[in-house]
């Protein structure tokens, strides 16, 4: 569906901190949507977002607030984006649903994954499209990556090296897996668009360098094993100044008949057993990225496109991984996807029986079995 093809949504941004502004910006700019609201829990941070970014024939139109859903019914709105802190993620979705908006949100689904699975059960119980923007799976080179593999054969090892030396300061010094918890979830993401099935247990090790600035691990070595046989290997550091990869890392693809390599930032390129070089084809001036490539995704789901891969249910897979690593990494045990998403289906079950809007979640008979059901 084109981008011209469609009536463009009309959707209210929720939180406008720094990521709130950088969705402000792509929205702005799309042509599948339509900013009509700007909401901050903070008294007067809607408004200065809007001063600031909206242009000035232009303002009078948005409207503003600290309330999701109140702003969306003043602004006419048929859709929210989500962009507030992990920990609002929960009490935000899961009210723009109820109330009958589909949800955009911004990467983690939510601070737990007990909290994922809830809003998992809460997009059923309302029958609402609420999709995640996990926004580095949306890169033409790692789809070309995909194509390249697949004429070999398919993927059946994935390696991924990251090596990165950011000095961010705040919170993520302070956080006890900085690495695996805030970076290595877009390679984890990444790697499902790559293999095939779904994954089932997760290897991790973390450790510190002696050099690093982190107070928690900065560095991972991460075996993920799929249901059908493929292993995704990650060796990552956020701590590793001098040779740096790209922030998307540098991929292997071990396939039956060659292999496929992505720097991260150029077309891949793929090695056949036997013959030369092919080169990957290069992202056309019409391809999407990124969080402008997810607004596009969402909005044509909402005009009657197919429903996006990262719809809740899917995207509950990656959390789910990253939640297992870091399982894995404390416990020095190898820890079976099963195992976190049963016990997030039931701390999910006792939240959703606080909350009383929902109980999709009680005809689930595991985890897993919710969320391949869907």
């Amino acid at each position: 569906m084109s981008a011209t093809a469609i009536t463009p949504v009309p959707v209210v941004v929720v939180g406008a901190g720094g990521m709130g502004r950088t969705w402000l910006r792509v929205v702005l700019q799309a042509q599948e949507a339509r900013l009509v609201g700007v909401v901050d829990v903070l008294e007067g941070a809607a408004e200065r977002a809007v001063d600031e970014l909206v242009p000035a024939e232009r303002r009078t139109e948005i409207v503003t607030g600290t309330d999701a859903v109140t702003v969306a019914r003043q602004a006419s709105a048929e859709a929210v984006i989500d962009v507030t802190i992990p920990a609002a993620h929960h009490p935000v979705t899961a009210d723009a649903l109820h109330a009958g908006y589909p949800v955009l949100g911004e990467k983690p689904c939510a601070a737990t994954l007990a909290e994922a699975v809830s809003l998992a059960g809460h997009a059923e119980a309302t029958g609402r499209l609420f999709m995640v923007s996990q926004s580095r799976r949306n890169n033409p080179h790692l789809h070309e990556a995909r194509r390249l593999a697949e004429e070999l054969g398919g993927v059946g090892i994935v390696d991924t090296r990251f090596a990165k030396a950011p000095r961010f300061g705040g919170f993520r010094d302070a956080m006890e897996h900085p690495l695996l918890v805030d970076m290595a979830i877009h390679a984890f993401d990444a790697g499902r668009v790559l293999i095939d099935g779904n994954p089932v247990a997760v290897t991790a090790t973390t450790y510190n360098p002696s050099w690093s600035w982190y107070a928690g691990d900065a560095a991972a070595t991460v075996a993920i094993t799929y249901d059908t046989g493929a292993v995704h290997t990650y060796s990552g550091s956020w701590a590793a100044p001098g040779r740096e990869t790209s922030w998307n890392g540098d991929w292997q693809l071990s396939c039956a008949s060659g292999s496929v390599h992505w720097d991260g930032e150029n077309p891949p390129t793929a090695q056949p057993e036997v013959g030369e070089q092919i080169d990957g084809r290069a992202p056309s001036e019409r391809s999407r990225w990124e969080l402008d490539a997810s607004l596009a995704e969402f909005c044509a789901a909402l005009r009657g496109a197919s429903v996006p891969d990262s719809e809740v249910h899917g995207n509950v897979w990656t959390q789910a991984i990253v939640e297992a690593a870091v399982r894995s990494a404390d416990a020095g045990r190898r820890v079976q996807l099963a195992e976190v998403l049963d016990e997030a289906l039931a701390e999910a079950r006792e939240l959703d029986l606080a909350d009383g809007r929902s109980h999709a979640l009680s005809a689930w008979k595991t985890g897993i079995a919710g969320l391949r059901t869907w």
